[in-house]
């Protein structure tokens, strides 16, 4: 995908587009997980309309930069970013969680051209990326590898073994984006296993690490879009988010991780976002 010169108009476009389709799917299906979906939509945006070389001609293509979305139960985020980049047509979102739909619960790269590996059970997105990141490494490529996490996904033991490992092996191709929403299922991250500092732990594993709010587009597209340039340490990006961003009735609330909406409360949101 050839990127504009400037994306930033396309961004939030795709953005609006992307939260809109997003949770008339998940109102459609009675399924789906809106709050984090619209925590993540931002950041997607801004990798796949601002970021990102692919080519969902060739979605395979050996130079592409990979993405790996290790909080893989925000479908209704990556499906609405893909089907927006064109990897497959926009008409599938409406098949969103019926039976025998490629478009299921979590990602499957055997359903779908974009996905790069199987998502879903947390603390294993960011383990892969960091094997993609090695492996670039060792032959030299050129391409990058991103990857995006929840941040309640962190309490789970095998992203910081990844983290170690990225840190050793000073993989400055590999770059990790945290959806710091601060809320997981049920309760605050916090209050279920503080991660704060979490800046210092990284840093502490032998990272380079930047904090940005997560919904501001330009701010977003300078630190992902930045030239990796001498950098020697693969960069956590800690994006600040809002759970259920753009929905006043579901901001910071944890009850929308897996709350679908009812008929009035579809109607509400689509009249907020415009």
């Amino acid at each position: 995908m050839t990127l504009p010169n400037d994306p930033l108009p396309l961004i939030r476009e795709k953005a609006l587009w992307m939260r809109r389709q997003a949770f008339r799917m998940v109102h459609e299906a009675q399924l789906g997980h809106p709050g984090g979906d619209f925590s993540a939509t931002d950041i997607l945006a801004t990798l796949y309309f601002g970021v990102l070389r692919h080519d969902p001609e060739d979605p395979r293509a050996p130079g592409r930069d990979r993405f790996i979305m290790s909080k893989g139960h925000a479908t209704g985020a990556i499906y609405t970013a893909l089907a927006a980049a064109g990897f497959f047509p926009e008409e599938w979102l409406d098949t969103y969680m019926k039976p025998r739909s490629l478009l299921n619960g979590h990602p499957n790269r055997n359903y779908l051209p974009g996905i790069e590996t199987n998502t879903g059970p947390l603390g294993h997105g960011f383990p892969v990326a960091v094997g993609i990141a090695i492996a670039g490494q060792m032959d030299k490529a050129g391409f990058r590898t991103f990857v995006l996490t929840g941040d309640g996904e962190l309490q789970e033991g095998s992203n910081w073994e990844a983290a170690m490992t990225a840190g050793h092996r000073r993989l400055s191709h590999l770059t990790l984006v945290v959806d710091r929403n601060r809320l997981q299922q049920g309760a605050g991250t916090e209050e279920t296993n503080g991660l704060d500092p979490l800046d210092d732990k990284f840093r502490a594993f032998g990272w380079h690490v930047e904090q940005v709010d997560g919904h501001d587009h330009a701010a977003l597209l300078d630190v992902l879009g930045a030239p990796i340039g001498d950098r020697a340490k693969p960069l956590c990006v800690i994006a600040d988010t809002v759970k259920g961003k753009g929905v006043s009735f579901m901001e910071n609330k944890a009850s929308w991780h897996h709350g679908v909406p009812n008929a009035q409360q579809f109607e509400q949101a689509m009249k907020e976002l415009v």
